[in-house]
């Protein structure tokens, strides 16, 4: 566990526990956060119980909580291809009533201590909307650049839309 502070408060960032699948889904299923990730709107319970129920060896799924509330998820795969084992690729939401207050920030600096303190990842990569200016400040903010753009990557609220290539990486000289 991580505590990290903001305002007048604290977010613990934990890993996740079957407990949390539920609050998880309800997080991807506001309309901010499937919106701007590649989930649908309404999924399952099922479906997140699969997903984050019994977790590959290669994949790190954390929460962060502000009062014993989680308020955001963040999941990160390590590749398991010998030659993109120095690789992982990351996804987060934050809960509509959280955003803005450093959950975001709370989350991803926990994956980037994490990927580059314990698992040996030199790169972390991520897709983001174009359009999604908040995600894009964080992501730079916490030392991803822009590696490219991918025109049409996904259909989102009846149209096509664009994502930018972000990545991470560590110092390979």
């Amino acid at each position: 566990m991580a505590e990290y502070s903001f305002g007048d408060g604290r977010i613990l960032v934990r890993h996740s526990q079957s407990g949390d699948i539920a609050t998880v889904r309800d997080i991807y299923s506001q309309p901010s956060c499937y919106a701007n990730t590649l989930q649908q709107p309404f999924p399952s319970l099922e479906k997140w119980q699969q997903r984050i129920g019994n977790l590959p060896e290669n994949f790190y799924s954390l929460v962060a909580e502000i009062d014993g509330e989680v308020v955001g998820h963040a999941g990160m795969e390590v590749f398991t291809n010998p030659r993109r084992k120095h690789v992982a690729n990351l996804g987060m939401a934050v809960s509509e009533e959280f955003q803005g207050i450093g959950v975001g920030s709370a989350l991803l600096g926990a994956l980037l201590e994490l990927a580059h303190n314990w698992l040996a990842v030199r790169r972390i990569e991520l897709e983001v909307y174009t359009d999604n200016h908040a995600a894009i400040k964080l992501y730079k903010r916490h030392g991803f650049v822009i590696e490219g753009e991918a025109i049409g990557y996904a259909f989102r609220n009846g149209e096509y839309v664009d994502v930018f290539f972000m990545a991470s990486c560590r110092d390979f000289g």
